[in-house]
């Protein structure tokens, strides 16, 4: 019912929607993309419009200030580490597995269809993360807000503000972490033989160790971790699909293809391509989820689309590259299956003692090239898209406790309760430890019926309010660009 063909329409309108309206700014402005990342001081316009002041602290639509809430948060975070965090939020399990998933399941098609929500859903995660820097609030940790906050001020609807934090707990901080854990679990064991459940409690105590130090060590983490990890796996991809590039013009031949349901065996799962290939992709890259934009909340920038246009940038980099080197090194490999989703029939048998073990598909495939350290390298990598993504998980639920509690004490016109907020974020991290666990232990297709409703709950909600309040964001960006050009 979460992942009916509406919802796939949706995400794919509001793509080609904010393209249009943006005049497809992922394409026309990549240069400044890569240019606000790196770049120390921002080439942002003079002067103070609306959008440029909701960064110092002021919501656009509430006006209330940082020193309105006598709250002046201790820790700047900076575009380049939001960035980081939002990305390894979006680089995880779903570049690995989540790829292997999307080619059993909807055949090499779904990689076309995962490129294309990619390229319209850069527009879409400009606009929620332009809005997250117009609507948020400050902490005494560092700036927060999300999609619960330009709901809430936006579109002044206090109480699906809350709904959706509490939607964001429970996909991001309940089902989702237990998807990646389930495959960093059985990536190890198909490595090393070691058991799910020290793999899990592994996981949850290195965890543990980072976020108990808040946002501050989250962040420091995911900016050296982050591109680290996402470098370190491009390299590997290039190597072995140099030992089959005579292979590649045909294997994108065959995702074009197949995309459209041209190859007479995959022909008959067209509808299953298509969904597998949306589906992977926005679990993938989180473009119109609202996860990025909770992370852009807190970037330090001088105008709400400058990290905009840097989380665009992120999509790019999870998607056109981590996840396209996955699938070419599966397809040159020929470590896959194709598997009729509601007969279990293998349409292609490449690789049949494979079965259903995703991951495999990916460990096989560096191990035609390196032998059995392709698996040991997937694993280890595994483990570090998974670590910083479970990180990104927990900083999403924890903004989404703050906010909650923020409201109900000024619904009650309560004094703020600082020792309530951390007992609910203690209690927050046992239950995240916990769910780690659960995943790395549980059967894989299980658990990613677990993850894709946490998806799918978390975007319905927000693409329908940043279609309403898309408006705002694209003012935004014709105020930055102006300021450019003067």
């Amino acid at each position: 019912m979460i992942w009916s063909p509406a919802l796939v329409v949706l995400l794919i309108f509001a793509g080609l929607f904010f393209s249009f309206r943006t005049r497809f700014v992922q394409v026309r402005r990549l240069g400044l993309m890569v240019k606000l990342l790196f770049s120390k001081h921002d080439d942002v316009p003079e002067g103070k419009t609306e959008s440029a002041k909701a960064t110092a602290g002021q919501s656009a639509a509430s006006g209330r200030t940082a020193e309105a809430d006598n709250t002046v948060p201790k820790n700047k975070v900076s575009s380049f580490s939001a960035f980081c965090m939002a990305l390894s939020g979006r680089v995880g399990t779903g570049n690995i597995v989540g790829v292997a998933t999307a080619i059993a399941l909807g055949g090499p098609g779904a990689i076309f269809w995962m490129w294309l929500i990619a390229f319209f859903g850069a527009s879409t995660a400009f606009v929620e993360s332009t809005l997250a820097q117009v609507y948020r609030f400050p902490h005494h940790s560092s700036f927060r807000g999300g999609p619960f906050c330009y709901i809430q001020e936006g579109l002044h609807q206090r109480w699906l503000g809350i709904v959706f934090a509490v939607i964001c707990i429970i996909g991001y901080g309940v089902f989702l972490p237990t998807v990646q854990a389930n495959g960093a679990s059985q990536a190890f064991f198909n490595s090393y033989s070691i058991s799910p459940l020290a793999t899990g409690i592994g996981l949850a105590v290195l965890l543990a160790i980072v976020i108990i130090g808040g946002v501050r060590r989250i962040a420091d983490v995911a900016s050296v971790v982050t591109p680290f990890m996402a470098l370190g796996y491009i390299i590997l991809a290039i190597v072995v699909l140099a030992f089959n590039a005579d292979k590649i013009p045909a294997l994108l031949g065959m995702i074009v293809t197949n995309a459209f349901g041209i190859n007479p065996i995959c022909g008959g799962i067209l509808g299953s391509t298509i969904m597998m290939g949306v589906k992977r992709g926005i679990f993938s890259n989180e473009a119109g989820q609202g996860g990025g934009a909770i992370v852009s909340a807190t970037a330090n920038v001088k105008h709400p689309a400058q990290q905009g246009l840097v989380q665009a940038f992120s999509v790019y980099v999870d998607t056109l590259l981590v996840c396209t080197a996955t699938a070419l090194m599966i397809l040159a490999a020929g470590t896959y299956n194709v598997i009729d989703s509601t007969t279990g029939e293998l349409l292609v048998a490449n690789a049949p003692e494979l079965g259903n073990n995703y991951v495999n598909y990916t460990q096989a495939a560096v191990g035609s090239v390196f032998g059995g350290f392709g698996g040991q390298f997937v694993s280890i990598a595994l483990i570090f898209f998974v670590f910083t993504t479970l990180m990104a998980y927990y900083f999403y639920s924890e903004t989404s406790i703050i906010y909650i509690c923020r409201e109900v004490a000024r619904k009650r016109k309560m004094k703020y309760s600082r020792k309530l907020e951390d007992a609910l974020i203690w209690a927050y991290r046992l239950l995240l430890l916990g769910a780690v666990v659960f995943g790395a232990v549980r059967e894989t297709d299980v658990i990613w019926k677990l993850g894709d409703i946490g998806v799918g709950l978390v975007a319905w909600v927000n693409v329908v309010a940043i279609l309403i309040l898309g408006t705002v964001a694209i003012k935004a960006l014709r105020e930055y660009e102006q300021g450019l050009r003067k």
